[in-house]
């Protein structure tokens, strides 16, 4: 699959993070997650030591905390969610800066809010240090089912070239004279829509068509060495390891 293309959630880098095999990272951020998630809600200086974690990969790694700041947009609806938990919330209600809260709410809010955002910045931190198309080729190495992850990497390998012919499309249309500004240009984009949909699906059948010319047989060809040595695995294993201790200890 072609990698020449700019992925915004990438950085490019040689540090230790960058070096480790896609399947350690992948599994150390999922069992990461697993622990995050069943830490308990009171335990906050857990969620302050996951944090310090979380930053200290970010350094290894050298990405600024801009970089990750910028992209933690994609957390706004769970903000806007635990946000109004508090005042729906029913049971016992405490005031807190004159508003009448649900303490119950108060919590499930504080949960939603510790435990999104550490998965949330560990996220990005694979995506940052991970190309999107090793990210697939480590989850097809963990026997995830290689019917998704194919379908993955063609959605990946061909967005860019379905959105350079939506570009294409808005720019013929503007320079007819067409401009979308109320509810009756809804057709036009409409049929512009499904212009799209045809050609999408006749380009998949013209590439999957030229595949099998070439030998396609249901699975793709790996040309980097996917393998892991066990000092790779203890090292990508570091993070969920210490996590799952910081649990521990919450617990007694």
């Amino acid at each position: 699959m072609g990698a020449g293309h700019h992925h915004q959630l990438y950085r490019p880098g040689t540090t230790a993070v960058h070096r480790l095999p896609a399947q350690c990272k992948l599994l150390a951020v999922f069992a990461f997650a697993i622990v995050v998630v069943a830490t308990p809600r009171e335990s906050f200086w857990a969620f302050g030591l996951y944090a310090v974690m979380l930053a200290a990969t970010a350094a290894v790694a050298r990405v600024p905390f801009s970089f990750v700041a910028r992209r933690m947009v994609i957390e706004v609806p769970f903000v806007l969610f635990a946000f109004f938990i508090p005042i729906i919330g029913l049971g016992e209600r405490v005031t807190v800066l004159g508003l009448s809260l649900s303490a119950e709410g108060l919590w499930a809010a504080w949960n939603i809010l510790a435990k999104a955002t550490l998965g949330v910045v560990a996220s990005i931190l694979l995506a940052a240090t991970t190309e999107p198309r090793m990210i697939l080729l480590g989850a097809q190495r963990l026997r995830l089912p290689s019917l998704l992850v194919q379908i993955a990497m063609f959605m990946l390998r061909y967005m860019d070239v379905i959105m350079d012919e939506m570009r294409r499309m808005r720019v013929a249309r503007e320079s007819r004279g067409f401009e979308a500004r109320n509810l009756r240009h809804i057709p036009v984009i409409a049929r512009s829509a499904g212009a799209l949909f045809i050609r999408s699906y006749e380009r998949g059948e013209r590439v999957h068509l030229a595949m099998l010319s070439r030998g396609y047989s249901g699975s793709m060809p790996i040309v980097h060495d996917m393998s892991a040595s066990a000092r790779q695995w203890l090292t990508a294993g570091a993070l969920p390891l210490t996590a799952l201790a910081v649990m521990g200890m919450s617990l007694l």
